[in-house]
């Protein structure tokens, strides 16, 4: 698809795999925006990755790409631990952001951000690219117009053993740097919070999207062996009865999807692993139609989708269905919240949740 007239100028922070599977060829193919910067501390890698995508300038230093007034957005996309200051300073300097997700690890500090982001009256938009899945964006419009009242929702996301072996077919290696900035402790460390950051969040902000905000968790966690699984038991705001199923890894392929069953039809969605670029598949029932549907769609690049309502939303004002920073707080609370559930072995509820880190 052609570039428009009205383009957003991005610059991209962070060139590690992330951003070299999703968000660079994302600037490339959407058609609202221009890869005008890219930012790592790795200045092999920064020049590399400037160079290869086309970016017309590359910088090492986040604070003197900030300052460059030709720019307008900012894409993070480094680590956890770095998302929220980095979003932090983009704001300060009047750039919009689309951050990674999780939008961050410590809630005190994602409710501050959220303060200065209101009072900037700039755009930020959490990397929840599920959203801009054409099957699940089928399902949400489907449940608006046609599942009438949501009785109960079922969610899972089970990461496979095979993953990687799969997705090196469908991946190019990525390029490393040896002076690359990283943790100061190595995420992979802990396993339990490294999996429900990576993966849990993905599986609540969905259920969210899909049946509303939750109220309430009670989440169980077994252990065995190198797997993880928690089921927790949730009530949304809504009344609807929830359960969500996160387990790393099965010995299967992966295996991710939805369920929900209203008072005038159901939705079944099968998800599949996002780096095929495959839309999900999603069937609806309508009672009323004594029918099924189901959308096929082609558009799966879902961080190309996801940039481009971003830049679609600072360039014309509309609103777009991506993850707002309240989402992104809400995902935070909902994983606070099952990790003390899981703790204490009771239900928590999500409005109790004032303050923690992941």
């Amino acid at each position: 698809m052609e570039k428009t007239d009205n383009i957003l100028q991005v610059g991209v922070l962070g060139c590690g795999p992330i951003a070299q599977f999703a968000h660079l060829e994302a600037c490339q193919k959407a058609p609202n925006v221009k890869l005008y910067a890219v930012c790592d501390q790795a200045e092999n890698l920064a020049k590399k990755m400037g160079n290869f995508y086309g970016a017309e300038k590359v910088y090492t230093d986040y604070g003197e790409m900030l300052a460059d007034p030709s720019l307008d957005a900012v894409i993070v996309a480094t680590s956890d631990p770095f998302h929220l200051n980095a979003a932090l300073q983009a704001i300060l300097a009047r750039k919009h952001v689309l951050v990674e997700k999780p939008l961050g690890t410590d809630l005190e500090e994602a409710i501050a951000l959220g303060e200065e982001v209101t009072r900037s009256g700039l755009h930020m938009q959490v990397g929840h690219m599920k959203r801009f899945d054409p099957g699940i964006v089928s399902a949400k419009q489907f449940i608006r117009k046609d599942l009438g009242t949501i009785v109960a929702y079922k969610g899972w996301y089970a990461d496979s053993t095979h993953r990687y072996d799969m997705t090196d077919s469908t991946q190019p290696l990525p390029h490393t740097s040896t002076i690359s900035k990283k943790p100061s402790i190595d995420p992979k460390a802990d396993l339990e919070k490294y999996y429900m950051l990576a993966h849990g969040s993905h599986l609540l902000d969905t259920a969210r999207f899909l049946a509303g905000p939750i109220s309430s968790i009670h989440a169980r966690l077994k252990r065995e062996g190198d797997m993880y699984c928690w089921f927790m038991d949730t009530v949304f705001e809504s009344g609807a009865n929830g359960h969500l199923d996160l387990t790393v890894a099965v010995r299967m392929d992966w295996h991710e999807g939805f369920h929900l069953y209203g008072t005038e039809g159901s939705v079944l969605g099968k998800i599949y692993n996002p780096w095929y670029f495959k839309t999900s598949e999603v069937t609806c029932f309508s009672a009323k139609q004594g029918e099924y549907r189901q959308v096929l769609d082609n558009k799966a690049h879902f961080f190309k989708n996801q940039l481009g309502a971003f830049a679609q939303s600072i360039l014309t004002g509309d609103p777009n269905h991506g993850s707002n920073l309240d989402d992104g707080i809400a995902s935070i609370k909902a994983m606070l919240a099952i990790h003390k559930s899981v703790v204490k072995g009771e239900r928590i509820w999500l409005d109790t949740i004032k303050q923690g880190v992941l």
